[in-house]
């Protein structure tokens, strides 16, 4: 009976890599430019997305990781974003997207610059949303892809004294390379 189980779980498992869908699942490395607003200046960020394919509609899914600092170095943020859209294709290559992410981060205090008093380093986690759209350009068994999304991510951080929450909404153009699995 189990021999007969695994022999079932096998099969299945080749009919679903076999399927149209699996047809359409795309997996890549990606790179992009941001800056939130209150940031001390833009930063390159990279990940890997993945993407599947509905008919019209496209999921995408993606972790990258990002860091940036605030009033001149003496706070940095380091996240990991972890992301989910909606992508619609009103034309073959052109896509608008709508989706939520995880913003894993952690909060270090430079201690050398702030002295006596600094508040300690902080690990938080905050949903944040994102608008936007791009070009999806088929290369063979590829797909090089392009976009600019505008996230809203309010970060909740609990040491950080008297001073204003940073305003960490940003835009950010991201590339990428998918390949066909």
């Amino acid at each position: 009976m189990k021999k007969m189980m695994m022999l079932l779980a096998m099969l299945t498992l080749v009919l679903i890599l076999q399927s149209e869908v699996m047809a359409q699942l795309y997996l890549g490395p990606r790179a992009g430019y941001y800056k939130s607003k209150d940031a001390d200046q833009g930063q390159m960020y990279g990940g890997l997305a993945a993407r599947m394919a509905f008919g019209g509609l496209k999921i995408e899914g993606a972790i990258d990781y990002r860091q940036e600092k605030y009033e001149d170095g003496m706070m940095t943020l380091r996240s990991w974003p972890v992301q989910v859209s909606a992508m619609l294709f009103p034309l073959p290559i052109v896509y608008g997207l709508a989706g939520a992410g995880w913003y894993h981060t952690t909060v270090d205090y430079d201690q050398d610059k702030i002295g006596i008093g600094a508040p300690e380093d902080q690990t938080t986690s905050t949903l944040g949303y994102h608008l936007g759209g791009g070009l999806e350009l088929p290369v063979s068994n590829m797909k090089i892809t392009a976009d600019v999304r505008y996230v809203f991510l309010n970060y909740d951080l609990d040491n950080i004294g008297s001073k204003d929450q940073p305003d960490s909404d940003f835009l950010a153009v991201t590339v990428g390379l998918l390949w066909q699995l």
